[in-house]
């Protein structure tokens, strides 16, 4: 049994989801502190990917990033090449999750007491002591929430992934697109493997989350 797809979403997985972690905490601090109008038209730019079908939102990043495209042909020139190469796939899931990760990040935000920023800077606290030291560890259950939505998300990616980077068997494969190749030839067995690997790994994942919570209240109640 080739591994390569389980290996190959693995990291694109953890890479974007590593990006978007610093990207979605920094769009949503800063947007969330933005007018009521401004941070209306920026969420909804922020969020499209989210309501879009993946399908649509890759067939953007071709045109943006395919071979024939200016921006595409300019970043070439230094043998970069999103199209149909495996970090492409991580830039087709770092767009489709962080969203996800923006959005619960800045929900998190969003209800923090600003009492508690403000109350740091009289005692002449920097504001990078109180981001990291007060804010980070308040809003910290959303923070991960987002990231491990993040994270399952690029996980299952399918629709953009496929069509940035396609299906190569040993270069750009996922499970996503390993299960869709698999269906399509009727190998119904080898597609179900497919299937019941990726639901274990999002199992996992959730069941960490959930045990790590659990940790963090015990450690509040005490």
């Amino acid at each position: 049994m080739d591994l390569f797809p389980l290996w190959n979403s693995l990291r694109i997985a953890a890479l974007s989801s590593v990006i978007v972690f610093f990207t979605g905490i920094f769009a949503a601090y800063y947007v969330a502190k933005l007018p009521r109008a401004l941070k209306g038209i920026i969420d909804v730019i922020l969020t499209l990917p989210l309501v879009l079908p993946p399908t649509v939102v890759g067939y953007f990043l071709l045109i943006a990033f395919g071979a024939r495209r200016p921006l595409g042909a300019f970043l070439a020139q230094f043998d970069i090449r999103f199209a149909m190469t495996w970090y492409g796939g991580v830039l087709a899931a770092l767009v489709i999750a962080f969203p996800l990760m923006y959005r619960t990040a800045r929900g998190a935000f969003e209800s923090f007491d600003e009492t508690l920023a403000y109350s740091g800077k009289t005692l002449g606290l920097s504001n990078s002591y109180i981001f990291w030291r007060i804010r980070m560890p308040v809003c910290r259950q959303g923070i991960l929430a987002g990231l491990v939505l993040a994270f399952a998300r690029a996980l299952g990616e399918f629709g953009a992934t496929v069509m940035l980077i396609g299906y190569t068997p040993g270069r750009t494969a996922t499970i996503s697109t390993t299960v869709y190749h698999l269906w399509r030839v009727a190998d119904e067995r080898g597609a179900f493997t497919w299937v019941m690997i990726n639901l274990a790994i999002s199992a996992a994942v959730l069941l960490a989350v959930n045990m790590l919570e659990r940790r963090n209240k015990r450690a509040v109640i005490r």
